[in-house]
């Protein structure tokens, strides 16, 4: 079904290699997420920390599901130079400013993890600041790209070292709204 998405969307076909997780796996990580955050936050004042932009489809899913009373903030943070590459520098671009934060357990959702070094910052930042604890969530998780000693708490898909789009991520601010992750070809981003 997401295959013949692609072919009839030529211009999809042109950049998308292969479709790596569908529109139902996704629903299924959600849904798995969910009930893990609902077991361990029942008791506790959520905070969902979603980190612009790539995290917002996600996010606004995972809420959804989640039954447990919460609320949601955002952050925007960025790592990445020109290009594809990170530049290992963490700029914090939207801050998180709460008075309530020592009253805060907060989950930090981001679409995807690949050297470790955004989420092990902002956990340790967000904990220096107060925070009643911290944890982290993740759509993907590339954990052969690792820089840093990192392991999420929540992790929908651990997927092979690709690039992806879609579902939230993106390629120079396209392919954000596909329903699916898919690996986009390497003459798109490498020319």
């Amino acid at each position: 079904m997401v295959t013949d998405m692609i072919k009839s969307n030529p211009a999809i076909e042109d950049v998308i290699e292969k479709v790596l997780i569908s529109e139902e796996m996704i629903n299924e990580a959600v849904e798995r997420i969910a009930a893990d955050i609902d077991r361990d936050y029942s008791e506790k004042n959520l905070l969902l920390l979603g980190i612009l932009k790539g995290s917002v489809v996600f996010m606004g899913d995972l809420m959804k599901k989640i039954k447990s009373p919460l609320e949601i903030d955002f952050m925007k943070v960025s790592s990445y130079g020109a290009g594809t590459t990170s530049s290992g520098r963490i700029n914090i671009i939207l801050d998180l400013h709460r008075s309530d934060l020592s009253e805060k357990d907060i989950i930090i959702v981001e679409d995807i993890i690949d050297s470790g070094r955004t989420l092990s910052y902002l956990v340790e930042y967000l904990s220096l600041n107060g925070a009643r604890s911290v944890k982290t969530c993740t759509l993907l998780d590339k954990p052969t790209r690792r820089t840093v000693e990192f392991v999420p708490d929540y992790v929908g898909y651990e997927i092979p070292d690709e690039f992806v789009v879609g579902y939230g991520l993106d390629y120079d601010e396209q392919y954000r709204a596909l329903p699916y992750v898919g690996v986009l070809k390497r003459e798109v981003y490498e020319s």
